[in-house]
């Protein structure tokens, strides 16, 4: 498994079975394939999808089925289409149970930094101020480091995308907690030590006993 799938198949094993999940562009969208199939979850997307499936096989993409990065995606039965207003009027009134998100930056307080760059182009924010403040849960699904450096830091560098603390960190070295108190560490990756985890994080962690591996 590269780190891409561990993140994804973790993540996975977070959502509930009958629950509305809004899953953001590019990693986070690899969530879906890990799903078994006995957990029915209606997958929404903010371009006005609820019902997506797993990406279709090469060869049967429809082009007036994406998600809202405009990949390509599918539909499960009884899937809607709706519009933009209805869409995030769902999200901005606490009606998502979960959405999963990627991330740039994540702190100690568990805020998140994901949408801009400073002097780098930006598309656009997307929805993503308004899922981290609308969603009941909040899981941030990204690489551990970027290009040997720490993402889970003491303090983000880079604009925030909301002041609301995350609910589940999921990278493929750690599962990590944001509370009250810190990040708690609750997960380390297939074949890594706590220290391994501490080494890659410049944020502190707060070590409760034995820390389990992840299950996949």
């Amino acid at each position: 498994m590269d780190d891409k799938e561990i993140i994804a198949r973790r993540v996975a094993q977070e959502i509930k079975a009958g629950t509305l999940v809004n899953l953001g562009i590019g990693l986070p969208s690899l969530v879906a394939n890990y799903l078994p199939k006995e957990v029915h979850v209606f997958f929404q997307a903010e371009n006005g999808v609820i019902g997506l499936g797993a990406r279709p096989p090469e060869g049967m993409e429809d082009p007036d089925l994406t998600d809202a990065g405009g990949g390509f995606v599918t539909a499960v039965p009884g899937a809607a289409s709706i519009d933009s207003a209805m869409s995030f009027g769902l999200i901005r009134g606490g009606h998502l149970d979960m959405t999963v998100l990627g991330g740039l930056q994540v702190d100690e307080r568990g805020y998140l930094a994901n949408w801009m760059i400073p002097g780098k182009m930006v598309p656009g924010m997307g929805g993503a101020m308004d899922l981290v403040a609308g969603a009941k849960q909040v899981i941030v699904a990204m690489v551990h480091t970027a290009k040997g450096h720490p993402k889970i830091l003491k303090e983000c560098t880079l604009p925030l995308t909301a002041r609301r603390r995350v609910s589940l960190i999921v990278t493929e070295m750690a599962v990590i907690e944001p509370t009250d108190d810190g990040l708690v560490l609750r997960e380390t990756g297939p074949g890594l030590s706590v220290d391994d985890v501490i080494s890659a994080t410049e944020a502190s962690l707060i070590v409760h006993g034995d820390v389990p591996t992840m299950r996949l």
